[in-house]
């Protein structure tokens, strides 16, 4: 399956934990093989990181928070002319693959 999503687009998350639905954040990193997702400032998950040291470099420890992924599928592309959210389409126009809004029938790309 082609992903309709890709790095640098603005999604809002549809489906999910309860404080994350309905934010807005760009797409980080699209990892097409899990068909996964991972938004900025979404989904922030906390590791207790261990102090340790490689190549003589020291990482020091504490708490790390980052952006875990996300399915595609609970996030949907925002449209960048008038800011809601849209289904994709794909279509092939002179060879190239392009990205079209369902709702208002505009190309995204």
């Amino acid at each position: 399956m082609k992903m309709k999503i890709r790095k640098g687009d603005q999604v809002m998350v549809i489906r999910g934990a309860a404080d994350d639905k309905g934010k807005v954040g760009e797409v980080i990193r699209v990892i097409p093989d899990d068909m996964r997702v991972v938004v900025q400032g979404v989904n922030l998950c906390k590791k207790h990181q261990k102090q340790t040291q490689s190549r003589g470099k020291t990482i020091p420890s504490g708490i790390i928070e980052f952006e875990a992924p996300i399915h595609v599928s609970n996030v949907m592309l925002i449209n960048p002319k008038d800011g809601k959210p849209t289904k994709v389409k794909l279509e092939r126009k002179d060879g190239k693959r392009i990205r079209i809004s369902r709702r208002t029938g505009d190309q995204i790309d």
